[in-house]
């Protein structure tokens, strides 16, 4: 049975018309496959699927993911985050032939939660990103938690307090789109078009009142704590209390991030 699958003319041109031509005939697509993107099973023969091809300097692996999710594309990506990866999933393959099992890089799976935070005598719209484990390098083989660090290498400064709005990290932004928070953006290879950092599986919805603060500042600030830190809060004067804690411990870094979209 065919695939409903969306092969995109940039991952057809890398692959080539015959293989591309297999793919869409379902010779050689994953019926049922893990998100490439959310991490969430998927089916390509109930619901559209796009082929997110990761390219490195010398190997090419192909994976799926829910097209609400990602759309088909080509991500350049380091040899090392390649052969670094460790999760596998059922479904991506290595179209060079001869490498390894089927695998792509690893990606965190990432909670966000949205909040208002005051600071200096203003609410600030805000997303706390916390993963649900321990981060390791791309290519690493440590048991540490490299996600502070890696978030720092990208323009993100450490908190000790809540006592001031965090510099606008410029390339990186958050994308709302008719009420609802789809993404967090980070700058693409080579100065190219932005990519998400972070997508929803389903645009999350958000409050009248932070969409107002986000409108208001048209940026967004983003806090980043390691697995553990912060927890999933019911309440936004918890969410702080956490956020104060973090900071204290060294264990918070921040930007502000331009509002994408209304």
């Amino acid at each position: 049975m065919p695939r409903m699958l969306d092969v995109s003319d940039a991952v057809r041109a890398e692959i080539g018309d015959e293989e591309a031509d297999r793919l869409l005939a379902g010779d050689n697509a994953p019926g049922s496959y893990d998100c490439t993107s959310c991490r969430t099973p998927g089916d390509s023969e109930q619901e559209r699927t796009s082929t997110v091809l990761f390219v490195g300097d010398e190997t090419a692996v192909l994976a799926f993911a829910h097209a609400g999710c990602l759309p088909s594309q080509v991500v350049q990506v380091t040899e090392e985050q390649l052969q670094g990866a460790v999760r596998s999933i059922g479904g991506a393959g290595d179209i060079t032939g001869g490498g390894p099992h089927r695998a792509v890089p690893e990606q965190a799976v990432l909670g966000v939660t949205s909040g208002l935070v005051l600071i200096e005598g203003e609410l600030h719209p805000a997303l706390v990103v916390e993963p649900t484990s321990a981060i390791v390098r791309p290519g690493g083989s440590g048991s540490g938690d490299d996600f502070l660090p890696l978030l720092v290498e990208q323009g993100y400064q450490p908190v000790t307090a809540l006592t001031s709005v965090p510099p606008v990290l410029h390339g990186w932004s958050v994308l709302l789109a008719v009420g609802q928070l789809h993404a967090v953006l980070q700058p693409g290879a080579g100065g190219g078009q932005p990519v998400a950092w972070w997508q929803a599986h389903q645009p999350l919805q958000v409050t009248d009142s932070w969409r107002a603060a986000a409108n208001k500042h048209q940026q967004v600030l983003m806090f980043a704590a390691p697995v553990g830190s912060i927890g999933r809060q019911p309440r936004e004067d918890l969410l702080r209390d956490a956020l104060d804690k973090a900071a204290a411990n060294g264990r918070l870094v921040a930007a502000a991030l331009p509002l994408a979209g209304t």
